[in-house]
């Protein structure tokens, strides 16, 4: 399987995970069969917002998944459209991103969870529920919670 994970920066498995898919300065792939990693600059980080496109974005790479922090509503419409998982991670990095992934405790997004529009605050930590949430000044509010019985549905 071929996944992406937006990310900070271009160290690979030690990646940090972004907050936001779009604005992601990285794209890591990694190919779950062959270990395979592979890093390339987001060329649409700078988008202005509501005009990502998010499966553009990626450019000649197919994946069959993202694992991301958060989302907006139309890139999530975008990928799911185009048969994309779409599944949340707050795990502090690529690898353990990964091994989450494959272990299959991961919450897969659903639209009413994906961001509604801009001026929300994505934070390191998040505020709800110990591990899930986006928070801020009129934040998303989401309660990621990832639990076993949450798995790749």
């Amino acid at each position: 399987m071929k996944i992406c994970i937006p990310t900070l920066d271009d160290r690979g498995l030690e990646g940090q995970p972004s907050d936001h898919f779009g604005s992601a300065p990285f794209f890591t792939f990694v190919d779950t069969d062959t270990g395979e990693v592979d890093v390339h600059r987001n060329g649409g980080a700078s988008h202005v917002h509501g005009s990502c496109r998010p499966v553009e974005s990626l450019g000649a790479h197919s994946v069959d998944a993202i694992l991301c922090r958060g989302l907006g509503r139309r890139a999530f419409s975008r990928f799911e459209n185009g048969g994309i998982g779409v599944f949340v991670t707050l795990e502090k990095d690529v690898e353990a991103t990964v091994k989450a992934f494959a272990a299959g405790r991961l919450q897969k997004l659903s639209s009413e969870e994906a961001c509604h529009g801009h001026g929300h605050g994505h934070r390191g930590q998040y505020a709800r529920g110990g591990m899930g949430g986006h928070s801020g000044a009129g934040g998303c509010g989401h309660d990621y919670n990832q639990r076993p019985n949450r798995g790749r549905d």
